[in-house]
């Protein structure tokens, strides 16, 4: 089931929204436009939303925990994670793993994790998920995967819109 915020589904998504304690995002293609900027020196930069910064504290005061689960190992995201006060797992070769490790540690299971994803090295975290969502651009070979996709692309303000969607339907204070 594919699920509409604005559509007739919506107490679906507000119901799985309230179940959620957790969300997980990839940052490549999500955070950013999935595009990557490599100097002549071999350094990386990319290109981030500035708004997504208050939508992750938005989730903070409403008592979900966010954390970033990369395949790579960048210095970019390890300080885009820095100022954004995410906590931030990186060189995970087994995304899905990470999450079952981070859901244990946390004392919580799969179904109240929500995971933000773009391509196909997230469709096991997607599959495996209470709230599987995907940006825009995601990749079609995930889109099936995905009950919620942003109407925002990656780095545009789809992890801003997440935010805001989980801001409008749980009370403030906590879910």
């Amino acid at each position: 089931m594919k699920i509409n915020p604005h559509g007739s589904e919506n107490s679906a998504l507000q119901a799985l929204i309230r179940q959620i304690r957790l969300v997980a995002f990839d940052f490549d293609g999500v955070f950013t436009d999935n595009m990557v900027y490599v100097f002549q020196d071999g350094s990386e930069a990319v290109k981030c939303y500035r708004g997504d910064g208050l939508g992750l504290q938005k989730l903070q005061r409403l008592g979900i925990e966010t954390i970033i689960i990369s395949t790579e190992s960048n210095p970019v995201v390890s300080a885009r994670a820095r100022k954004l006060q995410v906590r931030c797992l990186q060189d995970c070769r087994d995304k899905l793993q990470t999450l079952e490790n981070i859901a244990r540690e946390l004392g919580m299971a799969l179904a109240e994790i929500s995971f933000v994803g773009n391509d196909i090295n997230d469709a096991a975290c997607l599959a495996s998920v209470g709230l599987p969502i995907v940006v825009q651009d995601a990749h079609r070979d995930v889109l099936p995967l995905a009950l919620y996709r942003t109407s925002a692309p990656g780095g545009h303000g789809a992890v801003r819109e997440v935010c805001d969607l989980f801001a409008t339907i749980l009370p403030a204070g906590g879910a």
